[in-house]
C-alpha cells in the first residue's frame, strides 16, 4: 500500500470513528496536496461531515475535522499558537521560515503536529497541535545562534494573519501560468513545470492545466514560491492585454 493510500485509509478511518462514537475527530495538520486527496474522498454515505482550519482565515496547513451529522454546535479545534521572540533583539539574527521549522523539528516534533509558521516583525507565531504546545514552550530555548522566549497565546490575545501587499500587472490572458508568472516575477516557461509537476493549488484544489482560468477571490497556492489572492481584472489595454490586481501574501 503505497503513502497515498494510507492516507486515504487513515482518514476512512477517523470518518468511521465519528459516526460510530458520535465524536468529534480530528486529523493532523495536513498539507495542500493531503487536503486535495481529502476532499476527493466522499463522505457522504458514512454519515459524517468533514470540515478544515488552521488556526487563522486562509492558512496553509489545516486540520480536517469529522463531524457527525447528529452534532450541531460548532467545532473546537484542538489547535494552539505559540508566539516565539528573541530575548535580545538587538543581537538577534534575521531568522527565516525554514530557521523556525528546523529548530522545531530538531526537537524531535513531528511536522504534521505543525501547522504554519507566521513571522513578524517581533518574532514568529506557530500554530502547533495543542497536545504540542507546552512541549514546545518549554524546550525551544534557540532559533539557529538566538536565544528566543516561547510562550502560548492567552485566549483573549488577538491571532495573527499574514500581511499581503498589492502586485498590478498586465498579462496576455488571466490564465494561471500568466498570473503566477506576474506575481512571482517569474517567465511562464519555468511555472508551466510547476502546474504539470502538481506544485499549484488553486483553493486547496490541484491544477494541473496551465489554461486555467482564475476567478476573482481565488487563493494560488505555489510550492516553493508562497500564495497570493486573485483581485481583479480592472482593464484592457490597447494591445488587447488585461491589467490585473492581486495580493500576495508575504
Amino acid at each position: 500500500m503505497d503513502k497515498e493510500d494510507l492516507f486515504e485509509k487513515r482518514m476512512k478511518e477517523l470518518g468511521k470513528k465519528a459516526y460510530y462514537r458520535g465524536i468529534l475527530t480530528f486529523s493532523d495538520f495536513l498539507d495542500l496536496n493531503q487536503q486535495n486527496i481529502l476532499h476527493s474522498l466522499s463522505f457522504r454515505d458514512t454519515g459524517v461531515k468533514v470540515e478544515t482550519y488552521g488556526g487563522y482565515e486562509s492558512a496553509e496547513r489545516q486540520m480536517a475535522a469529522f463531524v457527525p451529522e447528529a452534532l450541531s454546535y460548532e467545532q473546537d479545534y484542538p489547535i494552539a499558537c505559540v508566539k516565539i521572540q528573541p530575548l535580545n533583539k538587538k543581537f538577534s539574527e534575521d531568522l527565516t521560515h525554514r530557521d523556525y521549522l528546523g529548530a522545531i523539528l530538531n526537537l524531535g516534533i513531528d511536522r504534521a503536529k505543525i501547522g504554519d509558521i507566521l513571522l513578524k516583525q517581533e518574532g514568529g507565531y506557530v500554530f502547533c497541535q495543542e497536545s504540542m504546545a507546552d512541549f514546545l514552550t518549554e524546550e525551544l530555548v534557540r532559533i539557529r545562534h538566538t536565544s528566543v522566549q516561547t510562550r502560548r497565546l492567552l485566549e483573549e490575545e488577538p491571532l495573527p494573519s499574514q500581511r499581503r501587499e498589492e502586485v498590478s500587472g498586465t498579462v496576455a490572458s488571466p490564465r494561471l501560468d500568466s498570473v503566477i508568472a506576474l506575481a512571482f516575477g517569474s517567465s511562464r516557461n519555468s511555472i508551466l513545470g510547476l502546474i504539470e509537476g502538481g506544485k499549484v493549488f488553486v483553493n486547496g484544489k490541484s491544477i494541473v492545466s496551465n489554461a486555467y482560468s482564475i476567478k476573482e477571490g481565488d487563493i494560488v497556492s505555489v510550492r516553493g514560491k508562497g500564495k497570493f489572492q486573485f483581485g481583479s481584472v480592472t482593464n484592457k489595454t490597447k494591445k488587447n492585454r488585461f491589467h490585473i490586481i492581486l495580493y500576495r501574501y508575504c
